[in-house]
């Protein structure tokens, strides 16, 4: 494959939920044996973290899952369009945002709810809750999501690249 697929996870201050979305479809594309043929980041729609590493709580969470953390903090750019085959919106204030940097519709189809990807019942809501302002139980159901939705991806993704 002469071009890598690739994936951006985006949320809101790029330090808990996109962070793990990379992180997690990392670690699931690298058991895989993927990662020469996928390229992965993450992003916020806004820029209040940018340089900054993942939450630390949300570290701790996916460490003690046996998922290895890095990353750090930057704004989802109108480039990203161009550059990124899957969009992923983590709630729809994000999705929202990412849709007003394409005024003209372009790369509509590159824009999903991340949540679209869950195949748990439960996990099947509108928005990845952001974790932020919470509890440890609240890092926990989000990586949770991310593990059941990444999976999915990841599925999807194997398909697209092996036609």
């Amino acid at each position: 494959m002469s071009k890598k697929y690739s994936v951006i996870f985006v949320c809101l201050g790029n330090i808990c939920r996109s962070p793990a979305g990379e992180n997690i479809f990392r670690h699931l594309v690298t058991e895989a044996g993927l990662e020469s043929d996928i390229f992965i980041d993450s992003a916020g729609t806004h820029d209040y973290h940018p340089g900054k590493k993942p939450d630390h709580r949300m570290c701790h969470t996916l460490e003690s899952r046996g998922i290895p953390t890095a990353g750090s903090g930057r704004q989802f750019k109108r480039a990203d369009f161009e550059k990124f085959d899957l969009i992923l919106a983590m709630d729809t204030e994000n999705f929202a945002n990412i849709q007003r940097l394409d005024p003209g519709n372009q790369y509509s189809e590159k824009i999903k709810a991340f949540t679209s990807f869950c195949t748990n019942p439960a996990h099947q809501i509108p928005n990845v809750p952001d974790p932020y302002y919470g509890e440890s139980d609240g890092f926990e159901l989000v990586a949770d999501m991310l593990e059941d939705g990444c999976a999915e991806i990841l599925k999807n993704i194997k398909r697209t690249i092996k036609n």
